[in-house]
C-alpha cells in the first residue's frame, strides 16, 4: 500500500471515528481493535497504529505465552491510552490489571458471575435476541456479526448496513459492528454504532 493510500485511508477512517463519537456513550472507546493469532501474530505492534482512545481484545486462543503477552500489551497501552481488554479469560485479566473483559456470546452464564469486577464488559451477539441476553447479564456493549462480508473462515452470512443499522437503534445496550470493516464501509454504520475490526485497519 502507497503512503497516499495509507494516508487516505486513515483519513476515512478517522472520519468514521468522529462520526461514532458524536452519538456513542463517551465511556466507551469508539473503535476496538480484535487481535488474531493468523492475521495479527504481533498484537503489541498494533498498539501504536490505533488512535487514543480507542480500546484492543487480546484474544489469546489459550497460546503458552498469553500471560507475557498480556503483560506487554497491558504496558503499552496504558502508555498509549488504549483500553485493554482480554476475550474470555477474566482470570488473566485480573491477574495483569487489564481494563475488561471481552465475552463469547456462549460464555454470558459465566460472564454474570464477574458482573461489576472490571470497568467495562462486553460480549459477543449474532442476533437480536444475543444482545437482550447480553444486556440482561449485565454487559456494557455487544459487538454485532457479521456486518459485511467479511475474510474470517468463522464469518456467518453477513447481515448488512441497513439491518445492522436498525438492530443498533432497537438495542438496549450500545452495540459494536464487526466483521469485514474497512475504510470504504465504516462510516455507513458509524451514524448507529461503535467499530470493531480484526483486518482492514489503518488509522494513523
Amino acid at each position: 500500500m502507497g503512503l497516499k493510500h495509507q494516508a487516505a485511508s486513515a483519513r476515512k477512517w478517522r472520519a468514521a471515528i468522529r462520526q461514532v463519537e458524536r452519538h456513542f456513550p463517551a465511556y466507551l472507546p469508539p473503535l476496538l481493535f480484535l487481535t488474531d493469532p493468523k492475521r495479527t501474530p504481533d498484537p503489541v505492534a498494533i498498539v501504536p497504529t490505533l488512535p487514543p482512545g480507542s480500546g484492543i481484545i487480546y484474544r489469546h486462543f489459550g497460546a503458552s505465552k498469553r500471560a507475557s503477552v498480556a503483560r506487554q500489551l497491558r504496558y503499552i497501552c496504558a502508555q498509549s491510552e488504549i483500553r485493554f481488554i482480554i476475550a474470555g479469560d477474566p482470570v488473566l485479566a485480573t491477574h495483569v490489571g487489564a481494563y475488561g473483559v471481552h465475552w463469547p456470546e456462549a460464555n454470558l452464564t459465566e460472564a454474570r458471575k464477574w458482573r461489576g469486577c472490571f470497568p467495562l464488559q462486553t460480549a459477543s451477539a449474532h442476533t437480536p435476541s444475543a444482545i437482550r441476553r447480553a444486556a440482561n447479564s449485565g454487559m456494557d456493549a455487544v459487538l454485532f456479526s457479521t456486518v459485511f462480508p467479511s475474510n474470517s473462515p468463522s464469518a456467518s452470512s453477513p447481515h448488512g448496513a441497513q439491518r445492522t443499522r436498525t438492530v443498533a437503534r432497537r438495542a438496549n445496550i450500545p452495540v459494536y459492528a464487526l466483521g469485514g470493516l474497512n475504510n470504504e464501509n465504516a462510516r455507513r454504520v458509524a451514524s448507529n454504532t461503535g467499530l470493531a475490526a480484526i483486518e482492514g485497519l489503518m488509522v494513523r
